[in-house]
Parts: C-alpha cells; sequence; structure tokens
C-alpha cells in the first residue's frame, strides 16, 4: 500500500508518493504558472505512468488544495497540520521551523505546544517576492541565487512591500552598485524581513529547519539566515526534500484514510469544467460596441505633438532628459517646441550607460547645422546624470510635467501621472501648482506591476493591454498589495477568466488604486475640468479607459504621454536659453 501526499501552493505543486515504511517511492515538484488543473492533472498522470498501477491513500493541502477537495471529494489536510508531521518523523530534533513558499513565510516554534507564526497581509519577502526582484536584475531566482554568491557588500533593502523594494533595488543600480551586491541585499532583506514581522522579538535559537522551495533552492538564502541567526553548523537542520517537507506530510497523514485510484481521480480533475468553480466578480466591459472603441480611438487620436525631421535640420535645438526609475527617456526640440528626435526605452539598470548610447545616437544622426544649446535633466538620476555628462540645468519631475502638460492643455487643472513604480496627482489653479500627492504607503497596480505580470506569462506589454480591449467580463482584482494581487489574478485564471478579462481587471485595479488610495476622491468634480493623464503607463489604452469610466471624465492623453517629462525639461531648456540671452 503507497500513501500519496498532493500539495497545491500558490505558485507551485507538489506529489510525495511513499510506500508502508515511509520511505519515499515518487516525487515531483513543478511550477503551476497559474494552470492549477492542468498542473496537478500533469503530476498525477507522471505518477501513475512511473509506477503504473498502484494501490494508495491520497490526501491534499496547500493554499490552492481546498477547492480540489472539495471538487474531486478527496481529503484535505491543512498544510501547518501536514508540515508538523513532516517535521516530527524526519527532524524530530528542530526546535524552531522556518519555511518560505510562493507568498506565504512561516516560523513554527516546536515546544509543549507548537505554535506557528506566518504572513498575514504582507506577502514581501517571499518566493514571488525573490521572483519579483530577480526580474528586476533580468534574471531568475537560480540567476539571483548564483549572483548573491559573489557579493562584497550588503545593502538595505525594504522587503516590507515588493514595489518598494523595487524602488530600492532600482535607487542601487542607478547608483552604479552590483547586481551581485544588491542579489545578496535582496536575499537579506527576505531573512529581516522574516525574523522581524514573525519571530516579533521571540527567540530563534536551538535546532533551525529550513523548509520549502526558496530556501531549498537558494544556498545563498539558507547562509544569509544562517549568518544572521549565528547558528553553528550541528544546530543547523536542512532534511533531504526540504521543498516537499507539506506534501509528504500530507502524504504520511492520507495513512488514515481510505485507498483511492489515481487514475480515478486523474479522470475527475479532467471532467472539471469551468462551471465547477465559484464565479468570478465581474465588471463591466472597457467598450461595449467596437463602435465605442473606435469613437474613444479617434478622439484621443487628436493630442498629438508637432514633428519635424532632424536630417535636414540647421539651427539651435534644445535636449531634454528624464532619468526615470526603469525608463530613460530623452526629447530633442526646436525653437517652437516641434520634436527633432526622441527615445524611450528601459535602462536596463544601468541609466549613466543608457544615456550615453541615446547621446552617441544623437550626436550621430544630428547634421552638421544642427546645434544642441541647452540641455535640462529630472527624475531619479538627475543629480548623477547633470555631474557625469554636465547638463545645463535640474529640475523636478513634478515641475517638468506640469510645464510639458501646460504646453498641450493651457489651464491645465489636474495632472495624473502614473509611473513603472510610482504615481503622481498635481492640482493646479491658476497656473500655480496647489497640492501634490504620491502612492507613500502602496504602490500595487503601477506601470511595472503589469509590466511584470505580461512577462511571467510570456506575452509583450503592449499585447497584453490590447487584449484588454476585448474582454467581455474584466476580472474583478481589487487594488490590494502587488503580491496579492498576484493571487487574486491566480485566482482568476483558475476560476476560468481569460487573458483579456485579467487584462481589463488589472487595468481597473491600477485607476482604483489611484483613486481611492492616492487620491482619495470623493466626487469626480474634485478632479477639476482640465485633466492630463501622463506617464508610461498611459499607452496602456485599456488604463485610459478605465480611468474615465471610473472618473467619468473625457481626459487628454498626449501621443507622447511617457516622454513629458523630457518633453518639459526640453522646453525648460529652451526657455532659460531665451532668458541667458
Amino acid at each position: 500500500m503507497y500513501h500519496t501526499g498532493l500539495d497545491v501552493g500558490s505558485t507551485t505543486v507538489k506529489i510525495f508518493i511513499v510506500d508502508e515504511n515511509m520511505k519515499p517511492v515518487y516525487t515531483k515538484y513543478k511550477r503551476h504558472l497559474s494552470d492549477v488543473r492542468n498542473a496537478v492533472l500533469a503530476l498525477i498522470l507522471e505518477a501513475c505512468e512511473e509506477l503504473g498501477e498502484i494501490h494508495t491513500t491520497l490526501a491534499v493541502t496547500g493554499s490552492g488544495g481546498v477547492g480540489l477537495s472539495q471538487h474531486i471529494g478527496i481529503p484535505f489536510v491543512q498544510e501547518v497540520i501536514a508540515g508538523t508531521a513532516a517535521v516530527k518523523r524526519v527532524a524530530p530534533q528542530t526546535n524552531v521551523a522556518i519555511e518560505l513558499g510562493g507568498e506565504d513565510a512561516k516560523i513554527t516554534y516546536f515546544e509543549v505546544s507548537p505554535e506557528q507564526r506566518m504572513n498575514g497581509t504582507c506577502a514581501g519577502g517571499t518566493g514571488a517576492f525573490i521572483d519579483q526582484m530577480a526580474s528586476l536584475l533580468q534574471t531568475d531566482a537560480d540567476g539571483l541565487n548564483a549572483l548573491a554568491a559573489k557579493h562584497t557588500e550588503i545593502y538595505p533593502i525594504a522587503a516590507r512591500c515588493g514595489v518598494f523594494a523595487k524602488t530600492d533595488v532600482q535607487s542601487l543600480l542607478n547608483e552604479g552598485a552590483s547586481k551581485e551586491n544588491i542579489a545578496a541585499s535582496v536575499l537579506q532583506a527576505v531573512v529581516t524581513q522574516t525574523i522581524s514581522t514573525l519571530a516579533c522579538g521571540k527567540p530563534i535559537r536551538g535546532n533551525i529547519a529550513f523548509l520549502g522551495g526558496p530556501l531549498y533552492y537558494n544556498s545563498e538564502l539558507r547562509k544569509r539566515f544562517i549568518e544572521t541567526l549565528k547558528l553553528t553548523p550541528e544546530h543547523i537542520v536542512f532534511p533531504e526534500n526540504a521543498h516537499l517537507f507539506v506534501s509528504f506530510g500530507a502524504a504520511v497523514l492520507s495513512a488514515e484514510y481510505g485507498e483511492i485510484d489515481l487514475h480515478e481521480v486523474a479522470e475527475k480533475i479532467k471532467n472539471l469544467g469551468q462551471s465547477s468553480f465559484e464565479k468570478l466578480n465581474v465588471l463591466p466591459p472597457l467598450f461595449k460596441e467596437p463602435s465605442e472603441l473606435e469613437a474613444f480611438q479617434a478622439r484621443h487620436a487628436k493630442n498629438v505633438a508637432k514633428t519635424r525631421s532632424l536630417k535636414d535640420f540647421k539651427g539651435d535645438c534644445y535636449l531634454g532628459v528624464d532619468a526615470g526609475s526603469t525608463t530613460t527617456k530623452a526629447v530633442l526640440i526646436d525653437s517652437e517646441g516641434a520634436i527633432l528626435y526622441s527615445h524611450y526605452g528601459s535602462n536596463s539598470g544601468n541609466p549613466l550607460k543608457k544615456i550615453g548610447e541615446i547621446l552617441s545616437e544623437l550626436y550621430d544622426i544630428m547634421p552638421k547645422g544642427a546645434n544642441i544649446r541647452y540641455t535640462g535633466v529630472t527624475g531619479y538620476g538627475e543629480k548623477m546624470l547633470m555631474t557625469a555628462y554636465g547638463f545645463d540645468i535640474g529640475e523636478v519631475e513634478t515641475i517638468a510635467h506640469y510645464k510639458a502638460a501646460e504646453f498641450f492643455l493651457p489651464g491645465v487643472d489636474f495632472i495624473l501621472d502614473i509611473g513603472g513604480q510610482d504615481m503622481k496627482c498635481t492640482r493646479l489653479k491658476n497656473g500655480a501648482i496647489e497640492n501634490i500627492m504620491l502612492n507613500e504607503a502602496c504602490s500595487s497596480g503601477c506601470g511595472s506591476f503589469i509590466e511584470v505580470f505580461a512577462k511571467s506569462i510570456g506575452m509583450p506589454v503592449s499585447e497584453f493591454a490590447k487584449e484588454a480591449l476585448k474582454a467581455k467580463e474584466p476580472a474583478d482584482l481589487g487594488s490590494r498589495c502587488t503580491v496579492f494581487m498576484n493571487s487574486k489574478v491566480k485566482q482568476a485564471q483558475k476560476d476560468g477568466a481569460s487573458v483579456a478579462d485579467i487584462s481589463a481587471g488589472l487595468s481597473y485595479s491600477v485607476v482604483k488604486n489611484v483613486l481611492q488610495k492616492v487620491i482619495k476622491v470623493k466626487d469626480p468634480k474634485d478632479l477639476g475640468e482640465k485633466i492630463i493623464v501622463q506617464g508610461g503607463t498611459f499607452f496602456n489604452d485599456a488604463i485610459l479607459r478605465s480611468f474615465e469610466l471610473i472618473s467619468g471624465r473625457e481626459v487628454v492623453r498626449p501621443d507622447i504621454a511617457g516622454l513629458m517629462g523630457a518633453f518639459g525639461m526640453a522646453l525648460m531648456a529652451k526657455n532659460k536659453a531665451a532668458s541667458a540671452e
């Protein structure tokens, strides 16, 4: 008789089959990439193919196990109980177990009465957090581990919020910190987050077990814990199959239940239709009819910046650069404000190198009669670029964006800018800035979140955005913490939402986050009458449409929405040159 445990987690699925002596017979661990049902089905079919006809008991556990248990009628075991059973059987000497999963973190104290502490409202410092940080460094979790192994220095990084951590990481990249040191700093942030928010001062001592996928696969993360806790080798418990511990515990506990046929379980999963799952909360489609989309696109096609060919240009021109958190933008204009050249692209974590490439390209294509008379820079990398390249003037982003907005919409009284990691709302009155609001406490749903999700399903963000326009039933994903919103997306996918419905749902979430958490608007009238929206995120027509639907306002989005900071700096450089005469 065999015993089988199935662990359906937030990012992975695991199967563990043992014999009557509780010795491993078959194990498998794989990421489900949000397709939970088919991933579980594949695990079971692969096990059947490997082992043939077997007699087994079966129990399911994990955050995604409850629904599976209900739909196909197999026993469910709470993962805390499963994990405890596994520890007591394999590593009974354990005093404290630290377990990290895809979106959860746990510390269990094995005392007379076991005490477990786990993360609640924040999923910072978990496996999904590590994946997000790895993506920012243009690698994966394994690559992050390899980088961290070569570190020479540790920097403080916020692990309480995935997006704020991105800001810290981006600042370090902008300052020239090595990816090796940043990778190790990310892992140290995970350690600090886990110990400070879960242990909350309660000592972690004795024999410490390290469990869960992130701690199993990431040797440098274990090292960070070991060094921080000052553990000696005899107090380190790192059992075989530590990444499968919960599924092993479920297998052990399944012995209490009756025999089940794995082939029958596979058939039941195959026959599960989307109607077997709970109906999603849905939102109105962005466009009810094709004619609505056509009218929307025609209206916004009018807001076009004047351009002019650089090839035959002669005379003075003015360069503006916006060194953003994840992108670098540059605009070259003539004395009338017509754009001669523009660039919008990722800084690949090295803004200094990127602006060098842009300047080299610009000087290569500039005709002899053209002369860059004055230059200006704004953004995160402002001071660094002024020092490195000798830009004439620097200015805060808010002023640069206002100058650009006023150029397109004289008398503008409200500017909303959504960038990769931040949101800014500026209220103006009689040409003066009256109020500025930033996303201080939460960055859920910024542009980078949508970009990371699109990348995670192998789709360019531009295509992902276009899908939203076709959505029939946009998924209501709320506007919570980035990592938990990831969870909501995964739940929506499991419940049968299409890519279009999820993309449209995320667009709604971005706007809800801005209006409800940043601006805290109660009445659309508070937004003003002349509204400009800008920032690269507004290149996404779905987000633009969501804003107009939720706010009840028609707004102006210039066709250079992502270049407004650079365009504003070019205008300021032109004005500065004129005043210097």
